[in-house]
């Protein structure tokens, strides 16, 4: 991704949650952030139902408290609200788990390929595979929206985020040195082509089935 009209909006490094990667929304992508954790103490929860809905203007409360979180320089609601206003080439996703929002995602699609934007986890939901539904959230998204490749930033002392994007294909492409403006930390630049391929659906459909719990897509 390159920076565009707004600032980078980075994540430190240390902060919890299960993903968190964040880009710049704007005219072209932005600078990524991420950090990683995978499940917590007591391992997956095989009982656990994540609904995965499209993201609305009533869910951003609850969306910038895990920006709160996870974010030291978190998007405005002004932000959001220009984001949810562009659906013809923005995708943003929630993810409940009992009946409170653990995880939003984003996508923007630019010029045919598709741009994480966020990807972010409640430090408190843990082991649920909830990054990862997101994630899958936004490779159906842009399979639909016709996106011809997918492409992220991730800090490259992430190494457990970089190992959840290369479950989905993504590969590492190059370094973006000092991209990072709270550290100066490289970002490696992932991307996952051939989105149109069939088997790119197929791949997905056996990512799901591998996780924990159910999982209920819902449209509204």
């Amino acid at each position: 991704m390159k920076a565009n009209a707004r600032p980078a909006q980075e994540a430190a490094a240390g902060v919890t949650g299960d993903v968190a990667d964040r880009g710049t929304p704007s005219g072209g992508p932005g600078p990524g952030r991420i950090v990683s954790r995978a499940g917590g103490p007591g391992g997956p929860d095989r009982d656990v139902t994540v609904v995965i809905q499209t993201m609305r203007r009533r869910h951003l409360s609850a969306v910038r408290r895990i920006d709160a979180a996870v974010y030291p320089r978190p998007w405005s609601l002004a932000m959001y609200h220009q984001e949810l206003g562009r659906p013809d080439s923005r995708r943003y996703v929630v993810a409940r788990v009992d009946g409170r929002i653990a995880g939003y995602a984003g996508l923007m699609m630019v010029a045919g390929e598709g741009h994480v934007t966020s990807v972010a986890v409640d430090p408190r939901t843990q082991g649920c595979g909830v990054g990862t539904r997101l994630v899958l959230a936004l490779c159906r998204w842009s399979i639909l929206a016709g996106a011809s490749a997918l492409t992220l930033e991730v800090r490259e002392g992430n190494t457990r985020a970089q190992e959840l994007y290369t479950r989905f294909g993504f590969v590492p492409a190059g370094i973006r040195k000092g991209y990072y403006t709270d550290n100066r930390e490289n970002a490696v630049v992932m991307w996952r082509h051939d989105v149109a391929d069939p088997e790119f659906p197929a791949m997905l459909r056996e990512i799901e089935d591998s996780l924990p719990g159910n999982t209920r897509w819902e449209q509204q």
